[in-house]
């Protein structure tokens, strides 16, 4: 399977730049089982398309402020984006400099404080910050939000409301759960009134969700990896969920990976750990049977994953859809709710 197989042309101008003044007035692209016809449907309507006893999972990550800027201390300017914050004060991270700095050479933030360049591993490097008032608080005071490359524009003062879900709680995160920003309390109330049940699992999306595909051959692509926890309540849910005749749907494809990497012997189980699950057409997916998510980028591990799930022709046809009625794409874009194939 090649990686040019799952290219499409988007018009650049169907990229959202901005998210919608309301959460859940996004467009919904229905897409059920076989041969069913889509419906251009909005995320409000899933109280209609739900039934009591379904379970909606979400990813109740949280976005970490993790851009900030500095200088080395030989006076080169520097731009640190923070993947993944570590024990002591510690943090694994991309370095942009004109030159990349050496272990143990320092670079003074423009926040305060400073950062030591403890190694490297890959394109990433391992710093040790010391800032006031540790890191994590002061990453929330002076980091600024990495919105997604194709955002062609800064963060703005509503970024950090909108770029949010609203039950993010568990800080990691340097990307949105996407799906899950079309929520908003109004929505969540009326499909709690509808008998839907809610479950959350966390998986702290990395900078490596944008990466692209380097090579031709899918199948030799290296997965990033990224840290979850699926924990006992979920699994819990899970299962009395299947047992009523309920439904489990994940809100994104985080939740997919992260179900997903927890299943063990056909079961899920409980797990937290890492994971570099790589799912593309010819995996099965078992865990869900549905699936709410935005629209993905050409060649991108997260358009092989929605086209395991749906059939990868059913889905080139509904992006193809979604591109002629001028669905808004990507991050702070549409969605599609996907119904499994049964079998």
């Amino acid at each position: 399977m090649k990686k040019s197989d799952f290219h499409y042309e988007l018009p650049a101008e169907l990229i959202a730049q901005a998210p919608l003044p309301e959460r859940s007035a996004s467009r919904m692209l229905l897409v059920p089982p076989g041969e069913g016809a889509f419906e251009d449907l909005h995320v409000r309507d899933l109280k209609g398309l739900l039934q009591p006893g379904d379970l909606l999972v979400f990813n109740d990550t949280r976005v970490i402020p993790a851009r900030l800027f500095g200088q080395k201390e030989s006076g080169g300017r520097v731009e640190i984006l923070v993947e993944r914050l570590l024990a002591d004060e510690q943090a694994r991270a991309q370095v942009r400099a004109s030159k990349s700095p050496k272990e143990g050479s320092r670079i003074v933030l423009d926040g305060g404080g400073e950062a030591e360049v403890l190694g490297r591993d890959g394109e990433f490097f391992r710093l040790r910050f010391a800032v006031p008032g540790g890191l994590e608080s002061w990453l929330v005071k002076v980091g600024r939000l990495p919105l997604p490359p194709y955002i062609r524009r800064e963060p703005g003062q509503d970024d950090a409301e909108r770029y949010q879900t609203v039950f993010a709680r568990n800080v990691g995160a340097v990307a949105a759960p996407t799906a899950g920003l079309h929520f908003d309390e109004p929505l969540l109330e009326r499909l709690r009134q509808r008998g839907v049940q809610f479950g959350h699992v966390t998986l702290h999306v990395g900078a490596g969700t944008f990466q692209p595909v380097r090579v031709e051959d899918v199948r030799e692509h290296t997965m990033h990896s990224e840290w979850l926890n699926v924990g006992a309540e979920l699994v819990a849910q899970v299962r009395r969920t299947r047992a009523a005749g309920g439904r489990v749907v994940a809100v994104g494809t985080t939740v997919v990976r992260a179900l997903e990497s927890a299943m063990r012997d056909g079961e899920l189980q409980p797990f937290s750990g890492e994971t570099r699950i790589f799912i593309f057409p010819g995996y099965r997916i078992r865990s869900v049977d549905a699936l709410l998510t935005n629209f993905h980028l050409p060649e991108s591990t997260l358009l092989m994953l929605v086209s395991a799930f749906a059939g990868k022709e059913r889905i080139f046809a509904a992006y193809r859809h979604a591109v002629e009625q001028r669905y808004r794409f990507f991050s702070y874009g549409d969605a599609m709710l996907l119904w499994g194939n049964p079998g």
